[in-house]
């Protein structure tokens, strides 16, 4: 959650932001513009397409917002734009012009847009062990660009929600309706499933070609696997939703591995480690400062002085608009700051319109740590909603917990939550800090067990730093070898 924020809390339920046009490959979610890359060729011979650089050129800027701005990273950014120009150089179309942004956003994702817009997080570069890995991110997106998939999935969901509205118009909203429904709806979710594993395919054959190993896409499908059940705290991998955009990890895992074969065995081509991690030493690990941190299940931000925690069994997600919490039976919770005058009580702010469904007897004032308060109950579209207003010197923050299925467990988790609700000490505040990666190079002496002792924000040492580092259980630490650790910045 940023420092500064104007919002507006509609409740009704959980909100996924999202952009049609977005050939996202999420792994599990302004500013000046970043680096463009035209490969190796002389500029102009790429006719590029003017609707898809329209396209392009109007999201882009939103993309940057939604995904906290631009990380600025000098030697990152030379890295990562000189293996885009490798990547194009060895791609179907060599003489393509690409943007490729580095977003600073601790989520691991990466995606394109129309026009050669590449984006990845940082959050995916400190997963990362190696340009090949990177690589394979990379060329996959840009297979998305060259095969136009965006634009094709943009035209199925059009046609999909063109036969819906015809047969609410022809036969209403019965059981035949939602049969067609459900059907385009499996069928969009397939065509994305075939554009997720033809860019995989396109993307190893480019990463071959540009000399790097082919097998480093299923490595890094593994991995983030693996993370994706450390953040949700599991150990190992749900099944994935039906309707999931994206095949299955095992799935498209599988596939790669196949793909890759094709090229060789599994010594083929350069992972580039050594480079790769000497290009990410430093840079910035999970939350930036000004939207505060995640430690374990609390929310702490140090610029505004203020901290919360939840019980165990919420994953908690710390946005640029707002800190959002699930449990384990749906319950979601939010937490955000909203602009209020001080000389408008909180009563009056709540009963303002902007609760949905709200139950005025279910409003009462509380004195929470010393700080005003307000809670109150709303029912709305099957929804059982609890708000909480809390006014900390000027500043005004909200919490809203929604469920389906209130009982005891979703009543004592908001108790438990809003009174946990304090403001830091200056001192306090000093002694949370961001986290960054360094990397160290292991001796003789080291093992897994020493090196991941030095890690940082975390209660699962060993299990994140052999995350980071794709060290198997079974292997042992080298005289020389180059880790990851994440560590405290000073």
């Amino acid at each position: 959650m940023t420092k500064k924020r104007k919002s507006n809390l509609r409740v009704i339920g959980t909100v996924c932001l999202s952009f049609m046009l977005l050939s996202a490959c999420k792994s599990f979610l302004s500013g000046t513009e970043g680096p463009s890359i035209s490969g190796v060729a002389p500029s102009g011979q790429y006719a590029v397409n003017s609707a898809e650089t329209e396209i392009g050129a109007a999201e882009h800027p939103k993309i940057v917002k939604a995904y906290g701005g631009i990380y600025y990273n000098n030697k990152l950014e030379m890295m990562v734009s000189k293996l885009v120009g490798r990547l194009v150089a060895a791609s179907s179309e060599p003489n393509r012009p690409y943007r490729i942004t580095i977003l600073n956003s601790p989520t691991v994702n990466a995606f394109a847009l129309p026009g050669g817009y590449l984006y990845v997080t940082r959050g995916l570069l400190a997963l990362s062990n190696d340009k090949a890995e990177l690589a394979a991110v990379l060329s996959h997106e840009m297979a998305h660009v060259t095969s136009r998939h965006a634009l094709a999935r943009a035209e199925a969901k059009k046609n999909n929600e063109l036969v819906s509205k015809v047969m609410d118009k022809m036969v209403g909203q019965n059981t035949k309706t939602a049969s067609v429904k459900a059907k385009n709806l499996v069928t969009l979710a397939s065509f994305s499933q075939i554009q997720e594993l033809e860019a995989d395919k396109v993307g190893i054959e480019t990463a071959y070609l540009a000399g790097l190993d082919p097998f480093a896409a299923s490595r890094f499908l593994s991995t983030m696997g693996d993370y994706a059940n450390y953040l949700t705290g599991r150990s190992e991998t749900n099944q994935a939703s039906f309707l999931s955009t994206h095949p299955t990890t095992p799935q498209r895992i599988k596939a790669a591995i196949l793909t890759a074969r094709r090229y060789g065995g599994p010594d083929i081509g350069a992972k580039e480690r050594d480079d790769f991690l000497d290009a990410i030493d430093g840079i910035l690990f999970g939350d930036s400062p000004d939207e505060g941190f995640v430690r374990g299940n609390a929310y702490i931000h140090p610029q505004l002085r203020i901290r919360f925690s939840l019980p165990k069994g919420y994953r908690l997600e710390n946005t640029s608009k707002a800190v959002l919490a699930v449990a384990a039976d749906g319950t979601a919770m939010r937490f955000d700051g909203v602009n209020v005058s001080p000389d408008i009580p909180l009563t009056q702010y709540l009963t303002s319109g902007w609760v949905t469904g709200l139950i005025t007897g279910s409003i009462r004032e509380q004195n929470i740590n010393g700080h005003s308060a307000v809670l109150a109950a709303a029912e709305a579209k099957g929804w059982t909603f609890r708000i909480a207003i809390i006014r900390d010197r000027s500043a005004t923050y909200r919490f809203v917990f929604a469920t389906t299925n209130p009982n005891a467990d979703f009543e004592s988790a908001i108790a438990e939550t809003v009174n946990s609700f304090q403001t830091l000490t200056a001192a306090q505040a000093k002694l949370f800090k961001p986290l960054q990666i360094s990397i160290v190079t292991a001796s003789r002496a080291d093992t897994i067990d020493s090196m991941a002792a030095h890690m940082d924000g975390t209660d699962d040492k060993k299990r994140l730093f052999m995350i980071l580092n794709n060290i198997d259980p079974s292997q042992n630490l080298k005289n020389g070898q180059k880790v990851k650790l994440v560590v405290s910045r000073y």
